[in-house]
């Protein structure tokens, strides 16, 4: 009995610190401004309908990532390292389009492209949140990692679907003042990401 007591407590504390993290990482307050800014021409069906699109697509790369990407990563000879360059160069490329207020490059008129590119990936899915399922998978077991998955996208659909009074609330000026700095912030994150994963390569 206190052993069973002892796992579930040591599960649970895994459950919870698994969770944050991954919520931090996601960090899906942050891309209400940008999510704004992508549907702002979109009716409030419309929006809900990229949401959506959003967090399955974000759910399915994390669950994929969660299940089997050391074998993905290895069956195609790829390093996480390289992985963080790769992503870390087109999370640069994101930060850029949000300080010139351009989308042609990770944009579209399309609603599902909309919400897979930059929404899905790279912003909420990315390097950052694709290394931490894979380390959680390897320090908090299988059972955790999946539960934190569910509970970070559950959180963060309930974050897009208000994402309206959100932006209400900062007003037009001002989601673009947080959208110029959070783009700062994403670019900042994608050199740590080349950074970290060029150290890892080469040195």
């Amino acid at each position: 009995m206190d052993n069973f007591l002892l796992s579930s407590e040591h599960f649970i504390s895994d459950l919870i610190r698994s969770t944050i993290t991954l919520f931090v990482v996601i960090d899906p307050i942050g891309i209400v401004p940008i999510f704004m800014s992508l549907t702002q021409k979109m009716e409030r069906a419309g929006r809900a309908e990229v949401s959506k699109t959003v967090v399955i697509t974000a759910a399915g790369l994390l669950f994929v990532f969660a299940l089997a990407g050391t074998q993905i990563f290895s069956l195609f000879g790829i390093s996480i390292s390289s992985f963080m360059v790769a992503g870390g160069v087109l999370l640069f490329i994101v930060a850029i389009e949000l300080l010139t207020g351009g989308w042609r490059f990770i944009g579209s008129d399309a609603e599902g492209d909309t919400g897979v590119v930059p929404l899905a990936f790279p912003l909420l899915a990315g390097p950052g949140a694709i290394t931490a399922v894979i380390i959680l998978l390897e320090t908090a077991g299988l059972a955790a990692t999946v539960l934190s998955i569910i509970f970070a996208i559950a959180a963060t659909y309930a974050t897009l679907q208000y994402s309206d009074r959100i932006y209400r609330v900062l007003g037009r000026r001002g989601s673009l003042i947080v959208t110029r700095v959070f783009a700062v912030f994403v670019a900042a994150i994608a050199v740590q990401y080349i950074v970290e994963g060029a150290k890892a390569l080469f040195l």
